[in-house]
């Protein structure tokens, strides 16, 4: 069970509209790298997860993600909200406008729509622990481009937040895979799952 507080995580109150900005950062919205895959990842590989202080960690990180999504939504919605048709065709936003209008839609920069298939889940701690930090560093990187189109004091603050909570985490799940590691016997891999591993036992049918 979660505890939802209706406030952001971080002060959101961009005063000028920018949709042209917005286009950008909604692929930290719906995009591949984005804060809906983040979460559910995290959220989806707590329950395969055999360690309780990692299952924690994921569904910890798994909920801030959300709230980073809702950070992320705000920020396209402020940046979008009352355009008039002359700023949306000048801002070249009239393609997502016709499908969208100024309604916040999960998909990435060029357009793609989000997708499940980079959740990647694998159900390993190891394999999985590993795809996280790669995950957030990829994340940061988003966030790291997007700094550059952006000149929007009202803006930036609140993606260098973003930005900075991406470190943390992937400095979290590092710790989470060292951990992880420690556990690890001789037979590596098979240490959480020995009925993988049939080496010395009589009855070698899986």
């Amino acid at each position: 069970m979660f505890v939802y507080e209706k406030r952001l995580e971080f002060p959101i109150k961009i005063k000028n509209t920018n949709p042209k900005l917005a286009s950008l950062i909604i692929s930290q919205y719906g995009g591949p790298d984005g804060e809906i895959n983040a979460s559910l990842r995290y959220l989806s590989q707590r329950y395969s997860m055999p360690l309780p202080q990692v299952q924690g960690l994921l569904t910890d990180i798994g909920v801030e993600e959300l709230s980073h999504l809702e950070m992320v939504g705000t920020i396209v919605y402020q940046l979008t909200r009352d355009l008039s048709e002359a700023e949306i065709r000048q801002a070249g936003f009239d393609a997502y406008f016709i499908d969208h209008g100024t309604g916040v839609y999960p998909q990435a920069a060029g357009g793609a729509p989000q997708t499940a298939m980079a959740l990647a889940v694998k159900g390993d701690m190891l394999t999985d622990l590993t795809e996280d930090m790669g995950a957030e560093q990829k994340a940061r990187t988003t966030y790291d481009n997007i700094l550059r189109f952006c000149d929007d004091p009202d803006v930036i603050e609140p993606i260098r937040f973003l930005r900075a909570r991406e470190i943390v985490h992937y400095q979290r799940f590092g710790e989470a895979l060292r951990i992880a590691t420690d556990k690890l016997d001789e037979r590596n891999f098979y240490a959480f799952n020995p009925s993988f591993d049939r080496r010395g036992r009589t009855n070698t049918r899986l």
